[in-house]
């Protein structure tokens, strides 16, 4: 088949489009303030629970509030532990990230949190469904809609929106500005580093998969390893840089392949684990601002241009899934959409 018969495909490569939507819609959205709550909750399952773990990490760097993520089941089931019935926090803002708007944990966590009285709603979604209804604010991107299963476009498109409120959220006008830049970073990205992800994506000496990230990019990572997954059926783990060491590094030998979503902050500490993955015969693959395997050069503050750790990752799994002879547009039992009796 032609790549672009797959649905994934033309996905991740016209994912900028959508891009550039979230943040129009972001930008028209009237937001509230990070000092109008005490607490915000990020809530989402499978990859959107990875979302709002990187979204709530990057909302406490940029707000220096608290912030939480939440998977939408947790906070179904166990909402005494995320939102205790007597507690001296007098508000609380939840942010439910939903592709398809129609999540049955999500959906129902919102509903029980709105019947609590405990704040408001906001929701970023891909399509104007159900969740949608039940939000004080909206953030719906409908260029990120897809008809594969893995979420690609989607994800990217919905982490933009959430960067863009976390940034507007704090106040920091110039963050929102920069991002402008994004798309047209993107687009060079996906031309440019194609050939890198399929090179390792396809090597089929290769059984397992662990990806690094830590702060603002842990959550990244965690996506990453889904798609991996997901698309390939292939061993992924994510960790945080540091830990790695602590244990799961005794897997790695010459068919672990040791992928690092480099910070600038702590590029010194995060290249040695490399480095060090490197010598134990893993093959490396770094991701980063510069001086990595691929290479933004986009001089867009660290805080906001995340997204751009996406789309070649992104690549490397579906040209796996072409390797392995897999369908990446159809993993194994899974579902778009995940909707359940409760």
């Amino acid at each position: 088949m032609q790549l672009t018969n797959y649905h994934t495909y033309t996905e991740i490569k016209t994912q900028t489009e959508a891009w550039r939507q979230a943040l129009d819609v972001t930008n028209a959205s009237s937001l509230p303030k990070a000092d109008d709550y005490d607490l915000v909750l990020f809530t989402g399952c499978g990859s959107t629970y990875y979302l709002s773990q990187a979204a709530a990490a990057l909302y406490v760097e940029l707000t220096g509030r608290p912030a939480q993520a939440v998977s939408g089941g947790e906070l179904l089931l166990n909402p005494q532990t995320v939102v205790p019935q007597t507690s001296s926090l007098r508000r609380y803002l939840l942010v439910a990230i939903s592709r398809s708007g129609t999540t049955t944990e999500t959906i129902k966590a919102v509903e029980k949190f709105k019947n609590g009285k405990h704040g408001d709603v906001v929701v970023i979604s891909n399509y104007d469904e159900a969740l949608s209804r039940l939000a004080d604010i909206n953030v719906v991107v409908p260029k990120g809609q897809e008809e594969s299963v893995a979420q690609t476009r989607s994800f990217a498109s919905m982490y933009v929106a959430a960067t863009a409120l976390c940034a507007k959220m704090a106040g920091r006008v110039d963050l929102v500005e920069a991002m402008n830049k994004l798309p047209e970073i993107g687009d060079w990205l996906i031309g440019n580093y194609e050939s890198y992800a399929k090179s390792i994506g396809e090597n089929l000496t290769c059984d397992r998969f662990y990806f690094l990230g830590s702060g603002i990019r842990y959550g990244l990572a965690c996506e990453v390893n889904l798609k991996m997954k997901e698309m390939t059926l292939t061993h992924s783990e994510p960790f945080h840089f540091l830990e790695f060491r602590h244990g799961p590094m005794s897997m790695v030998n010459q068919n672990a392949v040791v992928v690092g979503l480099l910070s600038e902050a702590n590029r010194v500490h995060e290249a040695k684990t490399l480095e060090e993955m490197k010598r134990l015969g893993g093959t490396v693959a770094s991701v980063g601002e510069k001086e990595a395997d691929v290479c933004f050069e986009s001089k867009i503050p660290e805080e906001v241009r995340g997204v751009l750790y996406l789309p070649v990752l992104q690549l490397m799994s579906f040209h796996r899934s072409l390797a392995k002879g897999l369908n990446p547009d159809r993993p194994n039992n899974l579902t778009a959409v995940v909707k359940l009796d409760l």
